[in-house]
């Protein structure tokens, strides 16, 4: 996407990627609607571009990006594709049983919840554990590539990591034990 503003291309350029990613997870893995999330994402951004505080425009894209996801996937997810009807078929003939399906599904849909709360936790707690643990750990995208992206060295990425972590231990572990022995 080229515009006649650098500035704009610059932050286009250095966030398409992950704005894509994060659509695409929580789109369900669709590619197209993932690019179409990123699309509107970045035009969003492109209009209000001279209203917006430039260190804060990571965290937008990220949360725009993923509400976006989310809405799409609320509002298109429920609509059985092919793939989708063959594995249903698949799951009827499999030996496993539609309980062991159902409690399977409801883990599942408690680990997704637990690790929105937890994203949003840290967005309010501290919005560099965030970026720290969202690129890192959700997106995989290499320490040394965060660390770029961030603007800090390795190491003080390491200790933000590190921070993150005993956080959402003290704040998350006993619920996050409690669903791991269901």
């Amino acid at each position: 996407m080229l515009t006649g503003n650098r500035e704009f291309n610059e932050i286009y350029e250095k966030y398409k990627n992950l704005v894509l990613k994060v659509a695409y997870i929580y789109s369900g893995y669709n590619y197209d609607a993932a690019e179409d999330i990123t699309q509107d994402t970045f035009l969003k951004l492109y209009t209000g571009f001279k209203d917006f505080k430039r260190e804060k425009i990571p965290a937008w894209l990220y949360t725009v990006t993923k509400n976006s996801a989310v809405n799409y996937r609320k509002k298109y997810g429920r609509l059985v594709s092919i793939d989708d009807e063959e594995s249903g078929l698949e799951n009827i003939l499999s030996t496993e049983s539609t309980e062991e399906g159902y409690i399977e599904r409801e883990r599942t849909s408690e680990k997704e919840t637990l690790n929105d709360r937890i994203l949003s936790g840290l967005m309010e707690k501290n919005q560099r554990w965030h970026d720290a643990v969202l690129f890192s750990y959700y997106m995989d995208i290499p320490q040394e590539r965060v660390a770029e992206i961030m603007g800090v060295k390795i190491g003080v990425l390491h200790s933000i990591l590190h921070r993150a972590k005993v956080w959402i231990r003290k704040t998350y572990g006993v619920e996050y034990e409690e669903m791991s022995r269901k």
